[in-house]
């Protein structure tokens, strides 16, 4: 089995709903996501001839997602009234409007899901939201 790595990191606010904790309140993180691709062979043909895959593509993938991310609110679809939402996107707050809960979790989740949909082998995502703690997200 062959593998790569590669890091990412964004900047977000967020808040989880109906948790009975300091994370109901709207709090930001620096997010660190670490990206694994695995497969049996190297690729065989081409420029990418003897590689799992070309890191500079890799890393671009994983860095543009990451962007899409950074600086900006993260918000479970639902939770906030729909005046509140006006409100923000009125004040020309970047919003990002996710069909899950806001959960470090579900972000190595949807990154997974995300780049498996571009065609990466991937295999896990992890994502920091602190130093200390990490979640991960492997099939």
């Amino acid at each position: 089995m062959y593998g790569l790595k590669t890091e990412a990191a964004f900047d977000s606010a967020h808040f989880l709903a109906d948790y009975y904790g300091k994370c109901e309140n709207l709090h930001g993180h620096r997010w660190r996501v670490v990206v694994e691709l695995a497969q049996e062979e190297l690729q065989t043909e081409g420029t990418m001839r003897d590689m799992v895959l070309d890191f500079g593509v890799f890393k671009k993938a994983v860095r543009e997602l990451a962007a899409t991310l950074d600086h900006t609110f993260l918000v479970e679809e639902g939770t906030l009234k729909p005046e509140t939402m006006a409100a923000l996107e009125s004040e020309g707050f970047k919003l990002t409007v996710l069909p899950f809960r806001t959960t470090a979790e579900n972000l190595a989740r949807y990154i997974f899901n995300e780049l498996e949909k571009q065609g990466f082998p991937v295999v896990e995502v992890e994502c920091d939201e602190t130093p200390n703690n990490r979640a991960y997200y492997r099939k």
